[in-house]
């Protein structure tokens, strides 16, 4: 019997949001933290690769919008460094019969607006999460719920369609955040006069969290304040800025003159530069992330799985995490990182083998190799990632033209199908193989809900349904270890490597951590003059 493998933090949205709440509960009205605390602040500043796509959590599902989202939303639970579900915006919770949840909710709490957190702003919220007509990309990961009651003001419970022993951990997910109900209902009354979904909620959004919305300037910063009225001890920061500074060099000089605290991220290459310079340093935390090639498998030739196991095949992934990422990382054979739960380190993978990559695309009618596109956006790692797959795969005969795309753009045309290759990334955030597999890969998500290499297999399809509604941990386990197996020979991605995070870092901020969900977790962290 394999042991389950130790699940590195996750923490999704939360720690910067509910860090105290895992300890104790609160005085009234939140207020200083004990030490002297109101002698810390400061205004942080930070240098971001890429803008956010939108401030409504239903209307996204990448991490620079997340980043920003964390400081002002709110999940009903978080989890700990081990990985153990701790309080949030619930005290307590149970799970009632084998399809049955109930959670209790912490009391006093009101939203930015001034309006109360109680179980009908649960409701609303999973029940617009589910929304067909909102369109949510995070829907996936509460599309087992079928019915949600309010027991009383403060009690909620959540019926399944089928045992689902991980949702406490989905509720943690950064899709599981609280949004004042007020807002709901008036975005919903916008869509109604003609408006996008979440344009209401994007505009100005309201949530329970250490700091408020202040301005978001699309494509140049989005500011936070701090929450004086936060239920637990107030942020110790005045406001934060995520500045978008795209080159990584700038980042750097920014940093340099004091002109932002952090650069997130930090390219590998770059560690030497920063370690060097006084008064800044590096930060490096283990992930729970993949960086892939992704297929578009309606499109010729990825249709053939002999031709995207010839491409697989084809690439040193050593020289890419040697070359580019001066080492940081560990190699990649499926999509899952060892830390994640349902990681299977039997499954070998597709080796580096050029010869027989160049049979197989004879086999499959291109002996003499094809041309197709590789789309990437301008965030260097994989800007330098995908001009080395180009030279690679020049050796096997396909001509693969490079095109950047903005980072939204990217985000809509590949869920759109509109690619033949991409370069992307996916983090596990749960630390559980559901959250690895199923929304990229499962049929039921093809496009904004992850899969944007449009998997469709029916036999990948059923072992994922059954390892999300079994309770039993070891068949969870060995079916998580048969879809990595099928996923070999199906060959939608070629997985490159598990990153490690780096972040270049003032040595006046204090108090930062980054989790292997990548989130910056915020509410402790200070500026020391």
């Amino acid at each position: 019997m394999k042991k389950r493998p130790k699940l590195l933090l996750f923490v999704v949205l939360l720690l910067t949001i509910g860090l105290a709440a895992c300890a104790s509960e609160p005085e009234e009205g939140g207020g200083a933290a004990e030490g002297g605390s109101q002698d810390k602040g400061g205004d942080l500043v930070i240098a971001t690769q890429d803008d956010v796509v939108s401030l409504d959590p239903d209307a996204s599902n990448d991490t620079p919008s997340s980043d920003v989202q964390a400081n002002m939303f709110e999940t009903l639970v978080t989890q700990d460094e081990d990985m153990e579900i701790q309080p949030s915006l619930a005290t307590n919770w149970e799970q009632v019969d084998d399809t049955t949840w109930e959670f209790e909710l912490r009391e006093g709490v009101t939203f930015h607006d001034g309006s109360d957190f109680n179980a009908e702003a649960v409701k609303a919220n999973l029940e617009r999460t589910l929304d067909e007509d909102i369109g949510s990309p995070r829907a996936m990961m509460y599309n087992m719920i079928t019915d949600i009651e309010v027991v009383d003001e403060h009690t909620v419970r959540f019926i399944t369609a089928y045992p689902f022993a991980a949702l406490p951990a989905h509720l943690a997910h950064p899709g599981g955040v609280m949004i004042s109900m007020e807002q709901i209902e008036a975005d919903y009354a916008a869509m109604e006069e003609g408006e996008e979904a979440g344009s209401v909620i994007s505009a100005n959004p309201q949530g329970t969290g250490p700091f408020i919305f202040d301005e978001w300037e699309p494509g140049q910063y989005t500011k936070l304040v701090k929450n004086e009225d936060y239920w637990d001890d107030n942020a110790l920061l005045d406001s934060v800025t995520f500045n978008v500074v795209s080159e990584d060099m700038t980042r750097i000089a920014e940093l340099e003159t004091g002109d932002s605290h952090i650069t997130n991220p930090l390219s590998p290459s770059d560690v030497d530069q920063v370690e060097e310079r006084e008064g800044m340093n590096v930060q490096k935390q283990e992930s729970s992330a993949l960086s892939y090639i992704g297929f578009n498998m309606e499109k010729e030739p990825f249709d053939d799985e002999r031709v995207r196991q010839a491409v697989s095949m084809a690439i040193d992934k050593e020289q890419i995490i040697e070359g580019i990422h001066d080492g940081v990382g560990i190699p990649a054979t499926g999509p899952l990182a060892p830390n994640v739960f349902g990681y299977d380190e039997d499954v070998s993978g597709l080796g580096y083998d050029v010869e027989e990559a160049r049979s197989l695309l004879a086999e499959a009618g291109y002996e003499d190799g094809f041309s197709t596109t590789i789309w990437t956006n301008d965030e260097r790692g994989r800007l330098d990632t995908a001009t080395n797959v180009q030279d690679q795969l020049s050796e096997i005969g396909i001509d693969v033209s490079i095109e950047t795309v903005e980072w939204g753009t990217m985000l809509d045309q590949t869920a759109n199908g509109d690619h033949d290759m991409f370069v992307f990334g996916w983090t596990t955030v749960t630390g559980d193989a559901d959250n690895g597999l199923y929304p990229l890969f499962h049929s039921d998500n093809l496009g904004s809900g992850g899969n944007r290499t449009f998997t469709d297999n029916e036999e990948l399809d059923k072992l994922l349904d059954e390892a999300r509604q079994t309770k039993d941990e070891q068949e969870r386990l060995n079916l998580y270890s048969q879809a990595q197996e099928l996923l070999v020979e199906v060959a939608p991605i070629v997985p490159i490597h598990h990153e490690e995070y780096l972040l270049g870092v003032s040595d006046k901020v204090k108090g930062l951590s980054q989790l292997p969900n990548q989130l910056l977790q915020l509410k402790d962290v200070y500026i020391e003059e």
